[in-house]
């Protein structure tokens, strides 16, 4: 087989899977086998479902939505901010919300946490609301080292980033493993780069659907829509626990009709 001839095998089974991806998700997205656990519109008082780690984020419901916006400081861990669900969520999830970025940023992540709960670990119980005093500080190495988890970071850039078309959509599962590193033994395979994706002012719908065998993170825009898959059928199962909206020091954004299904 040429070089060519070789490139073409590899470029047709990249289509095909793609195609089978997209087949695989619209199936599960249209299914009638989900029930609606939560739905926040984003307009009314935050606190009836969520809490917060950190004190210095600026969180407002307006008709636009919730608008959530870190600490100003940059390189100043306290200036991080995650919000967090106070309901737990169990087995299969399908989560749907309207995001749009309000910064202008071209460094640090937002993050989706899936199914979060503490690694059981005193003081780090299972749930996450007992230590919510050790977070205080919303310091990174609290979570991905003391918790158990998917992590999807989106509209997000690497931290000595300059160029705004460079972000990228990463999937990792905490926790770190002693002894190991967060950057090369927290990710799952592989990431996207350069989506064209996550527009400042831009509205987009966001869909993930995770089963035990596949995670699907749907994003839909004005004129643009992509699927991001993973396998994460190797992994380590995660059956129960909180979903939360991280944001980097300085990061902004927008929620609207955030809901999450479980499997009936």
């Amino acid at each position: 087989m040429n070089y060519k001839t070789w490139l073409f095998f590899l470029f047709s089974i990249s289509i095909f899977a793609q195609k089978t991806d997209n087949e695989a998700f619209n199936k599960l997205n249209q299914s009638a086998i989900w029930q609606l656990e939560l739905k926040d519109k984003g307009t009314k008082n935050w606190e009836s479902n969520w809490f917060l780690d950190g004190h210095f984020a600026e969180i407002k419901n307006t008709p636009k939505g919730m608008f959530f916006n870190a600490g100003p400081e940059e390189r100043n861990d306290a200036h991080h901010a995650v919000l967090w669900t106070k309901k737990s969520f169990s087995g299969d999830l399908k989560i749907e919300y309207h995001f749009t970025r309000t910064d202008t940023k071209t460094q640090w992540a937002t993050i989706l946490y899936l199914q979060a709960t503490g690694t059981g670990v005193a003081p780090y119980v299972e749930d996450i609301s007992k230590w919510n005093e050790l977070r205080k500080t919303p310091v990174m190495k609290t979570y991905f080292n003391n918790m158990k988890a998917f992590h999807i970071s989106y509209a997000s850039f690497e931290n000595d980033n300059t160029d705004s078309n460079k972000d990228y959509i990463r999937l990792r599962q905490y926790p770190v493993k002693p002894g190991e590193n967060f950057s090369t033994t927290t990710e799952i395979p592989n990431p996207y780069l350069e989506t064209g994706l996550f527009k400042t002012g831009e509205i987009y719908k966001i869909t993930i659907i995770k089963t035990a065998e596949k995670l699907y993170f749907n994003v839909s825009g004005k004129e643009i829509s992509k699927l991001f898959t993973w396998d994460i059928s190797h992994n380590p199962q995660l059956n129960e626990g909180r979903i939360g909206l991280r944001h980097m020091f300085s990061r902004s954004a927008i929620y609207k009709n955030f809901s999450v299904y479980t499997r009936k």
